[in-house]
């Protein structure tokens, strides 16, 4: 798909200002970022956009390049918005924002960078996630060029003291009674220029690459829990990598459904079952387990298998599995079984009514209510 014009994706005029085009930049970020639109792939887009177009138009030079020939002036010069979740932190946007009024440019002075925090969902079964497993994942992300080994400048050079703000990140600027500071526009706040960029990262000092990790899934595990794999994240360059937090998301189960630490799941008995007693296999995640149906069970009725249920994964003693037998009614019937049903309603209701109690009772509460309701 043709890419969108860069002055068009920050809303603002060939000729705007670099003032305008900053502007504009950390408007269309910080409402895309990804912070603030978890699990919006449409906004994830659009903040990568963004970010491309003011690498390139932030830049003279590439800005020059791409009013004279377009994208292919600049193809391969621009970085883009990285991948996987990644790109610049909401907190460097937002600083940067109040950083020009108050002199703080959200961190990024000086001192080395952080790479950004990634999020990885991963869809496990309930077994896995009750008793613990190991899972391999695989990763796009930005790791360390290894042809500059991450400096951004081509082998053989160095990145050279910025010669705008020398070396801090920031300039200072005077107006009337007030000191402003602000991110150096030459070097976007890092202290250092790249005169001879890196041919392969383009003097990002990273590459995308996909890296494929292993997980350790502790026993107990439920969705929305996270597992934080420290320094898996983006890398910085010059700096320290971010975080990876794997968000755990369990599967559907055909049996069982769970509540916290307590497993659920409905049993189908028969009519005979229910209304004579008897003795069923349940299953259970360790396992076939017996269990006794007394006489005269209704539908709904609960039964509690202690022990049977989760070990919570922050401590605790393991729940318990619930099962809910339900009552099932007879199906393809012959005609004989039909008569003998026959039989047994016709003795039952001889029985002016005492082995059908909830029945009975109903049917009086209906009639007790008409009674009272006429007029």
């Amino acid at each position: 798909m043709a890419k969108r014009d860069y002055y068009e994706i920050l809303g603002v005029a060939r000729d705007a200002s670099d003032a305008d085009i900053k502007k504009a930049y950390r408007r269309v970020a910080m409402k895309h970022h990804p912070d603030r639109n978890p699990d919006d792939k449409a906004a994830e887009e659009k903040f990568k956009e963004a970010n491309e177009a003011y690498e390139v138009l932030s830049d003279p030079q590439k800005r020059a390049a791409y009013d004279q020939f377009g994208h292919a002036g600049v193809d391969g010069a621009a970085g883009g918005g990285g991948g996987f979740g990644g790109g610049a932190s909401f907190s460097d946007i937002f600083g940067d924002v109040f950083g020009d009024i108050f002199g703080a440019a959200g961190g990024r002075r000086g001192g080395p960078q952080r790479g950004a925090d990634l999020r990885y969902t991963l869809e496990i079964d309930l077994e896995e996630a009750v008793r613990g497993t190991e899972a391999k994942i695989r990763v796009p992300t930005q790791v360390k060029c290894e042809e500059c080994l991450g400096s951004g400048a081509r082998k053989g050079t160095s990145p050279v003291t910025c010669a705008t703000c020398g070396g801090i990140g920031q300039v200072r600027m005077q107006q009337g009674f007030f000191a402003v500071q602000q991110t150096c526009p030459n070097c976007r706040g890092k202290g250092k220029t790249i005169p001879d960029p890196c041919g392969r990262c383009y003097g990002r000092g990273t590459v995308e690459e996909t890296r494929t990790l292993s997980v350790k899934i502790p026993p107990g595990v439920d969705t929305g829990d996270r597992i934080r794999l420290a320094g898996e994240g983006e890398a910085a360059p010059g700096g320290v990598s971010g975080d990876l937090y794997v968000q755990i998301s369990v599967r559907d189960h055909p049996i069982f459904e769970r509540d916290g630490k307590h497993l659920y799941c409905e049993v189908p008995i028969s009519f005979a079952d229910a209304a004579l007693g008897g003795e069923l296999e349940v299953p259970t995640l360790d396992g076939r387990v017996k269990l006794k149906i007394p006489a005269e069970t209704q539908t709904g009725k609960l039964f509690r298998l202690r022990g049977k249920g989760v070990t919570p994964v922050r401590g605790g003693g393991p729940g318990d599995l619930l099962c809910r037998v339900v009552v099932e009614t007879p199906v393809n019937l012959t005609k004989h079984q039909k008569e003998l049903l026959r039989e047994l309603q016709e003795s039952l209701e001889g029985g002016g009514g005492q082995q059908s109690p909830r029945r009975r009772s109903w049917f009086e509460g209906v009639k007790s209510f008409f009674d009272d309701t006429k007029i």
